[in-house]
């Protein structure tokens, strides 16, 4: 199934992080540029190095400028994050492209991609709550509720593979469809923001 196979991946990229666990650290792929293994492993990185700047930027005594360079990074991650999202649903426009449709086919609230994107985030989610549960320095009752969360976030990894792989199943034999609607942020763009467009 795809989410296994994508878990796989993003559970290597986020292991191969923490090794050095700094998010100025260098980005290897190890899976060739043509292959969707190559995009899963980006895909999830970009998520783990940005997991790391929302929490570097909640610090209370961040330095303002520090702070403002830091948003920045941000924002250029998010955007980098919804390229990859769009690039893993070409992947799968170009898989699927001659599967013929059901007359009664339906389509999905979301693409693939975004459904895939939920379960990158969710693989971090996993790892950084069983890091609490294994936290020598917490107390009981903080493992106790740790634990607790970890079961949920853990039943939800069930569903939402589940789900993904249901949906790709749909798409391949023509009882739902995809789109994919470019997007249309505005706030990038030196045209459509019209801050950007006042500054000389």
């Amino acid at each position: 199934m795809f989410s296994d196979f994508a878990y796989k991946i993003f559970e290597e990229s986020i292991e191969k992080y923490h090794q050095i666990d700094d998010v100025s650290q260098e980005f290897n792929n190890p899976y060739p540029k043509d292959d969707i293994s190559h995009l899963l492993y980006r895909k999830n990185w970009i998520d783990t190095v940005q997991w790391h700047y929302e929490d570097i930027i909640r610090d209370p005594n961040i330095e303002p400028v520090a702070a403002l360079k830091l948003k920045r990074q941000i924002d250029a991650s998010n955007q980098d994050r919804t390229d990859l999202v769009e690039f893993i649903d070409s992947y799968f426009l170009n898989k699927y492209q001659s599967v013929e449709k059901d007359k009664n086919a339906s389509i999905n609230t979301e693409s693939p991609a975004w459904a895939i994107d939920r379960l990158s985030i969710l693989a971090l989610k996993i790892y950084h709550m069983q890091e609490e549960v294994h936290r020598k320095d917490a107390t009981r009752e903080h493992i106790q509720k740790c634990s607790a969360k970890l079961n949920i976030l853990l039943e939800q990894k069930r569903d939402l593979s589940s789900a993904i792989d249901q949906l790709l199943l749909d798409i391949e034999s023509g009882k739902k469809y995809m789109k994919v609607y470019k997007q249309m942020k505005m706030y990038n763009d030196n045209e459509l923001n019209p801050v950007l467009r006042k500054t000389p």
